[in-house]
């Protein structure tokens, strides 16, 4: 049921005003929605949420109850259109309103930026409210931007009622206070820590591309840097030119996972892998290939073949190879009979013999 409210002859009419303009209203509000959202989508900038609403008439009515006097027509009040952007990071904040900015016409007088009030309890509070303007549409609009773990507090504080004017006891207030300086710091080392891991990948392309691979641990960030200098092309242009075949690129970050499980620490380590076998691989692709028509190839076969002759050569045998295809395409029956047949082929192969003798 609709609370009955007691506007005078001078509300009414700024409520009317909204009835005749609610279409308008609604079709500014998806503008600006559409084009902040394409925006930040085109910057590569990932958010958690981009909302919007038009405020509706029962709302504004309430507004206009408590508040009416001060508003001379409905392009006074600045939030009957609001959009709210939601950041997984305290820091995309300023990147967001810097693209805001950008788009719109900003109304600074009226603009707060609520995180500058450092009041002990403001975390979920600590939004930053642009009210804007654009030539195309003759109402402001108000655009909140605030991060994944402030919006979370705000409505955990709505719901507890905690803001409701309600006083509440002093253990209460303690207690949120400290959730909130939890959150407030969680927020920040987030962050912080987006920041370092930024500055690790930079270190480890920067140490890939200077060619002082023992130096970089191997994980999947510096196994994709690796892969990005393309290790393995020699190999495999090397195997293709048996036939004159064509190289088809496929995925091979899942090799990470067998370099690990082979003992490599670092990119030297796989390195050294490349010199020290890649003879016996192209040995092992030439018998596979070499009396074949096979004219496309994969790009897979110079690391698998490489950590074929690896593992042989280290002794792991038959159940070294099983384990490598295991990891590759999961276990299975397919994988014993793969490593049976790969150890026949190499028992006769030069760097076999070279091996034991």
């Amino acid at each position: 049921m609709e609370e009955e409210r007691h506007l005078d002859a001078h509300c009414e009419s700024i409520l009317q005003e909204y009835r005749e303009n609610k279409s308008q209203l609604d079709a500014q509000a998806e503008g600006v929605f559409s084009t902040l959202k394409s925006t930040l989508a085109e910057a590569g900038l990932i958010v958690a949420a981009i909302e919007y609403r038009v405020k509706t008439e029962e709302s504004l009515a309430g507004k206009l109850e408590l508040k009416g006097a001060k508003y001379k027509t409905l392009a006074d009040i600045t939030d009957i259109v609001g959009l709210r952007v939601i950041t997984f990071y305290s820091d995309d904040v300023d990147k967001v309103a810097s693209a805001v900015e950008r788009l719109f016409d900003v109304d600074w007088e009226n603009s707060v930026d609520k995180r500058k009030l450092h009041e002990i309890d403001s975390f979920g509070y600590m939004s930053l409210h642009y009210i804007c303007s654009l030539k195309c549409y003759p109402y402001r609009f108000e655009i909140q931007i605030r991060t994944v773990l402030q919006h979370a507090w705000a409505n955990m504080n709505h719901d507890t009622g905690y803001k409701s004017g309600v006083e509440l006891p002093i253990r209460y207030k303690r207690v949120m206070g400290r959730l909130a300086g939890m959150l407030e710091m969680v927020d920040e080392q987030f962050s912080m820590m987006r920041g370092e891991i930024t500055d690790y990948r930079r270190k480890v392309r920067a140490l890939v591309a200077s060619g002082n691979l023992d130096e970089v641990p191997l994980d999947g960030d510096s196994f994709r840097s690796y892969l990005n200098i393309r290790p393995f092309d020699a190999l495999n242009k090397r195997i293709a030119a048996v036939n004159q075949a064509e190289i088809q690129e496929v995925p091979l970050m899942p090799y990470l996972e067998v370099f690990e499980s082979l003992g490599c620490r670092t990119l030297g380590d796989i390195t050294r892998i490349i010199k020290e076998s890649g003879e016996g691989a192209y040995q092992l692709a030439c018998f596979q290939i070499g009396l074949t028509d096979l004219d496309i190839i994969s790009s897979s076969i110079g690391p698998q073949d490489l950590c074929v002759a690896h593992i042989l050569k280290d002794g792991g045998g038959k159940t070294g190879i099983r384990n490598m295809f295991d990891i590759l395409n999961g276990p299975s029956e397919a994988n014993e009979m793969m490593a049976e047949l790969l150890v026949g082929q190499a028992v006769s192969l030069p760097f076999m013999n070279q091996q034991h003798g």
